[in-house]
């Protein structure tokens, strides 16, 4: 049963990395190198849709770190475990301080309503999120190293 809980964490989490991952390295460049007011458009509406799953993403993956942590308490490799669950502590506190303020807002903008400085906005949540996507890759390795 622990052999199951360790590789659908590790799963999850994987799936998770990949995903904010893609958000910085492809999506928000495609989104800043498309025409006129295309692709604030495109991070209002990617900001609404995973506004809405990464929280309960973030939040599981840390669930389900913690359960691995205390199920495999007796087992190797349960430092690495406390500690990538101690990363996605830290990726959830980045989150709410840093990043969803600034979601809150991006994702309710329009043309017609978002404020100057918005691109600057923008540009503040791109760099937070490259801090956390190497805070979660963090935690990604040091699960997928306890899990071998």
């Amino acid at each position: 049963m622990l052999n199951a809980l360790e590789v659908f964490t590790t799963v999850v989490v994987g799936l998770m990395v990949g995903v904010e991952f893609s958000v910085a390295f492809v999506m928000n460049p495609i989104f800043n190198a498309l025409p006129e007011d295309s692709g604030q458009l495109g991070r209002a509406h990617g900001g609404r849709m995973l506004g809405a799953v990464m929280p309960v993403w973030y939040i599981g993956s840390l669930v389900l770190t913690a359960v691995w942590a205390v199920a495999g308490r007796d087992h190797a490799g349960t430092g690495l475990v406390v500690t990538a669950g101690a990363l996605l502590i830290v990726s959830v506190i980045m989150s709410i301080l840093l990043l969803v303020p600034i979601n809150n807002r991006g994702k309710t903008w329009t043309p017609e309503n978002r404020p100057a400085d918005w691109k600057q906005q923008m540009n503040r949540w791109d760099r937070f999120h490259y801090a956390r996507v190497a805070v979660i890759i963090g935690a990604f390795t040091l699960l997928v190293t306890a899990l071998v």
